[in-house]
């Protein structure tokens, strides 16, 4: 039963993210208390996402780094400066609006790209190394870009978002692939398989918990919500773009490039919420929280365009 309901939700995955944040939204008063459950949450998530990870694929990624380091690229220089470049001139005069933008794009690799990278057959192990070892630097280079990007216009909190992550992304991480080492890759079988349904309906309690902190932006329909929305789906839609031809600029296989596209273009989106809601000001949260409406949408798009440009150039 466990199973079916694992593979309705994997259909659903483009539409689960943008029905959340509307959830969160219309019953703001009675979830907006509830944000304390969040980092639980989201940690449950980690672990059970990282249980298929192992030590092995990350000796691969060592030895072949080209791949690793490619998308390291994307992740933490071009797109956050290129997210920071957008942001500083639509809203010149906004630096909340410009450090959510930022928020989006610096940190970690989602953890949901592996379903994609699955779906559309990728590099598993690749994909799997890449959110590893992304997800292991995040608690240091996430705090690190924000203080050097925008540290003078925001204040923050760098020691309390490094162990914000290190709690809820890290630890978790690290505590599943060991299980998955120790059990010599069962527990990803029995364990795993049993809990990836919740994973995802995780997924919906984090985005509409999240979308309820920040309501009130939200339910402010104006030109600037828009004009956030529209940069924010730009934005998303360039990081596919630059992933999906840096894979094949290096020249990759097919399955490589697989990885790179989603790995690169998405993002830890739902942990970027938590680090906005708990750290910073509402009106950083907010892009943030519209990059949930896209991001799912966008890999379900960019997967089916990727797979019918690789079946016609094979053909």
């Amino acid at each position: 039963m466990l199973q079916v309901l694992n593979k309705k939700l994997e259909k659903l995955m483009p539409f689960i993210t943008p029905s959340a944040v509307l959830l969160g939204v219309l019953f703001a008063p009675y979830l907006s208390p509830l944000t304390f459950i969040v980092p639980w949450v989201f940690a449950f998530m980690t672990f059970s996402g990282s249980l298929s990870s192992n030590f092995h694929s990350v000796k691969r990624a060592v030895q072949f780094p080209v791949p690793l380091l490619a998308s390291l690229l994307i992740l933490h220089i071009i797109m956050p400066l290129w997210a920071f470049g957008m942001g500083s001139i639509v809203f010149p005069e906004d630096g909340l609006t410009v450090t959510g933008l930022l928020l989006a794009m610096v940190i970690p690799t989602g953890i949901t790209s592996f379903v994609w990278v699955t779906i559309y057959k990728g590099n598993i192990g690749l994909a799997l190394s890449i959110i590893l070892v992304d997800t292991i630097l995040s608690p240091f280079i996430v705090p690190a870009s924000l203080s050097l990007i925008v540290g003078q216009k925001v204040e923050m909190d760098s020691w309390s978002i490094m162990s914000g992550l290190l709690w809820m992304v890290v630890i978790p991480s690290i505590i599943g692939m060991l299980c998955n080492h120790l059990t010599k890759g069962s527990i990803k079988d029995t364990v795993g398989k049993q809990l990836s349904p919740f994973t995802k309906i995780g997924i919906g309690v984090v985005v509409a918990i999240n979308s309820s902190a920040v309501a009130p932006y939200l339910k402010d329909i104006s030109l600037k919500l828009f004009l956030i929305a529209f940069t924010v789906l730009f934005i998303a839609i360039s990081g596919f773009a630059l992933a999906w031809l840096l894979g094949s600029l290096l020249k990759q296989t097919r399955d490589t490039k697989a990885s790179l596209l989603f790995t690169g273009g998405m993002r830890n989106i739902s942990a970027g919420a938590v680090i906005a809601v708990q750290y910073f000001p509402a009106a950083v949260a907010v892009p943030v929280v519209i990059g949930m409406l896209f991001q799912q949408v966008l890999a379900s798009l960019f997967g089916f365009l990727f797979y019918r440009h690789e079946v016609k150039m094979n053909s």
